[in-house]
């Protein structure tokens, strides 16, 4: 199927392997744009417009997507919590794919302990532990945000259970506590644990990328999968079938 993107964070180091993945797969980059230009008219340019820029630049993405009738992928992570519901109810008024991580294995990642989070019992304790380059300028990643939520739907616990990192003397671990842990170094890609520990058992999940072009490609796959799909805000797991009912609002976006 013939179509275009554009791209928004074309200056980026995923803006790039964006590009790069879409001309690999035969697919016009109609437009790019970065901070400062003018985004309407990259998202008029295209069928579908690809952001990976910076999260203040989310909502002019979505408003001309919306405007424009256009299809829209976000990438893009580090939006605060007070503005996420307002950008995921915009969102839902075109053809949204947003996710925090693009990746096809990743994604079974979610799934897999989506089901771990139920199928295990009580006395499991749950640690979330995610790597990324130096110059990564949001922590937790998106990809471990998603991951907490997943856990904690599993686990029926709400937002409160998360706890970012333990310092002094906290004592002893609640049972019913989620612990989130982001380290930054070198020139890491992307590394996701999720740890299940028992009395005498622990079980690990993990994913770990080396190459920055399984996202873009997963990204580039996602605006191909948008362009015959009805209003609504889908994730990566929409677009590889592994929801139980897939449908337009179904998505939490990270």
């Amino acid at each position: 199927m013939s179509f275009s993107i554009a791209v928004v964070g074309a200056a980026g180091r995923m803006g790039q392997a964006i590009v790069a993945a879409a001309r690999e797969r035969g697919v016009s980059v109609a437009a790019t744009a970065d901070a400062g230009d003018d985004v309407a008219a990259a998202v008029a340019a295209a069928d579908v417009t690809v952001d990976f820029s910076h999260h203040t630049a989310t909502r002019s993405v979505l408003e001309a997507a919306v405007k424009l009738g256009k299809a829209v992928v976000i990438g893009t992570t580090g939006h605060a919590p007070e503005s996420r519901d307002q950008l995921r109810a915009l969102a839902r008024e075109t053809r949204t794919v947003w996710a925090g991580n693009f990746s096809v294995g990743v994604n079974l990642l979610f799934h897999l302990v989506g089901r771990a989070a139920k199928a295990l019992p009580e006395g499991f304790d749950v640690e979330i532990v995610e790597m990324h380059h130096r110059f990564k300028k949001d922590a937790p990643s998106g990809t471990a945000v998603r991951l907490a939520e997943v856990v904690l739907e599993g686990l029926g616990l709400g937002p409160d259970a998360l706890v970012h990192g333990r310092e002094g003397v906290p004592g002893e671990r609640p049972a019913r506590e989620v612990g989130m842990h982001a380290l930054r170094g070198g020139d890491v890609v992307g590394d996701h644990t999720v740890v299940f520990a028992a009395l005498g058992e622990r079980v690990e999940l993990t994913h770990k990328a080396s190459n920055r072009a399984i996202f873009a490609r997963g990204a580039v796959h996602a605006a191909q999968w948008l362009l015959d799909r009805p209003n609504g805000l889908y994730d990566m797991q929409d677009v590889l079938g592994l929801h139980e009912k897939t449908g337009p609002g179904t998505a939490a976006a990270p």
